[in-house]
């Protein structure tokens, strides 16, 4: 089996149950799995690697984006065409199904599947056959479908746009995917791996996260996921040179939305301006204090409460003079 469990980096315990689920999933027999996630939570990673894990990784894994092509084009696509099937189709063309015999075909954005196109791929799904867009004779497959959605295919089928019988043929096993706001300190750990992909790509020997960084990284909710944040650390890794990311590296958007979920950020537009640094230290110092507070002076449930570990908060405490060393 492959080595796959790398692939998503995170020490959560989210991470570690779709770690497990993927294997299972990747071992057996099922022909069709559906994943659930926001947009930007790795959907199309998560069906690479079940893809890879399992029995049918040496051969084909295709993908397709259903929202990408009107219907005609994506019934093509999916089971190719007999030469004089439409205008403009001079030659047979197999489709993707096709050529993932014995491998995997993953389904992008599901729910913006035409209905009628629905009725086939349930056809298939069924019957493990299908005919090219103008054939007779069917074609026998043996191939796994993962479809994936970012909406919760039951209220599409409740209002009419995702046929029924098709959502419980997909949902055999269903995958959902946790958004990067709920998965704590993982946030962290993503934000290291992308910046050593990027000091390797950009020849860089960018540092990491200031602490201030890492404490407004843990505070923001990320609506875009992952995807956001390794588009965001790569946009500063060229457009700025310093060798660590501090807060004034951040979009306003991000300073904005912490700011506005309760804590000021140094530097940043709740705060007025002033002296960077002894804005950022008397930040620090108030979040460090309340959070002890709050934990009846017990580091430890106070360094939990601030997403960090209790090393990390002891070294803050003693930079800023609240703690000897």
């Amino acid at each position: 089996m492959a080595d796959y469990r790398n692939e998503i980096v995170g020490t959560s315990p989210a991470l570690e149950t779709l770690r497990n689920l993927i294997e299972r999933i990747a071992r057996s027999p099922t022909r069709t799995v559906l994943i659930y996630g926001e947009t930007g939570t790795g959907k199309g990673l998560v069906a690479r690697m079940i893809h890879q894990a399992s029995s049918r990784a040496a051969r084909d894994f295709v993908d397709i984006n259903c929202a990408a092509l009107p219907a005609s084009l994506l019934e093509s696509e999916l089971f190719g065409h007999e030469k004089g099937a439409f205008t403009g189709a001079v030659d047979r063309k197999l489709g993707l199904v096709e050529a993932a015999n014995q491998g995997t075909v993953f389904l992008d954005e599901i729910r913006e599947m035409d209905l009628t196109l629905q009725a086939k791929l349930l056809s298939l799904l069924d019957t493990q056959q299908f005919r090219r867009v103008g054939a007779i004779k069917p074609v026998t497959v043996d191939v796994r479908f993962i479809a994936a959605t970012n909406k919760v295919l039951l209220s599409e089928v409740t209002s009419g746009r995702f046929r029924e019988d098709l959502y419980y043929r997909l949902q055999v096993v269903a995958v959902n995917l946790p958004a990067l706001r709920d998965r704590g300190e993982d946030v962290l750990t993503l934000a290291r791996h992308f910046i050593g992909r990027f000091n390797r790509a950009y020849g860089r020997k960018l540092r990491g996260l200031s602490a201030e960084t890492e404490e407004i990284f843990l505070r923001y909710p990320w609506p875009g996921n992952v995807r956001e944040l390794e588009n965001l650390l790569e946009r500063i890794f060229i457009l700025e040179d310093d060798d660590e990311i501090e807060p004034r590296h951040l979009p306003d958007r991000i300073l904005r939305s912490v700011t506005a979920a309760g804590r000021a950020v140094p530097g940043g537009p709740a705060d007025g301006g002033g002296d960077y640094h002894a804005a950022t230290e008397a930040f620090q110092r108030d979040l460090i204090a309340r959070a002890l507070t709050g934990a009846a002076g017990s580091q430890q449930e106070a360094a939990r409460t601030l997403g960090l570990s209790r090393h990390a908060l002891r070294h803050q405490m003693i930079k800023l003079g609240l703690l000897k060393a």
